[in-house]
């Protein structure tokens, strides 16, 4: 079954989109856990949350933008919003690492390895988005 495409758009290998679906599954995967750990309102989180010098009322509202971001990141149709929503969102954890100087390889740049695998898996899955970023010139 193929799917539908955009005049001009360059359509994916059946490789490109496997590997697009694992990164940007990974990514679900991962902030999934996230959310939920964060709605839970586990110790763990409410410890690093008080580290990052947040009030510990702000987990569950944070892990419900989170999981808003996440569900519209999931949906094919909406996935684009949802990689440009969870970048602000990775932007706001990379900021709050840096201003209490973290380690940056490990804590600061760790938004940064998501955002990258999750726009990565969508650019290699989606060929209006590969024609709109595209990595070389023709």
């Amino acid at each position: 079954m193929t799917q539908p495409t955009e005049i001009g758009a360059p359509q994916a290998s059946r490789g490109m989109r496997w590997t697009g679906w694992t990164l940007s599954g990974l990514v679900i995967l991962f902030l999934t856990m996230d959310c939920v750990m964060k709605l839970l309102d586990l110790d763990v989180v409410k410890r690093s949350t008080g580290q990052l010098g947040y009030p510990l009322y702000l987990v569950r509202p944070i892990g419900l933008i989170e999981l808003a971001c996440l569900v519209v990141y999931a949906l094919p149709r909406t996935s684009v919003l949802g990689a440009i929503l969870l970048t602000g969102l990775f932007g706001g954890a990379i900021s709050s690492h840096l201003r209490l100087g973290d380690p940056l390889f490990t804590h600061v740049l760790f938004g940064v390895y998501v955002g990258v695998l999750a726009w990565g898996g969508l650019w290699l899955r989606s060929g209006t988005l590969r024609s709109l970023i595209p990595l070389r010139r023709a």
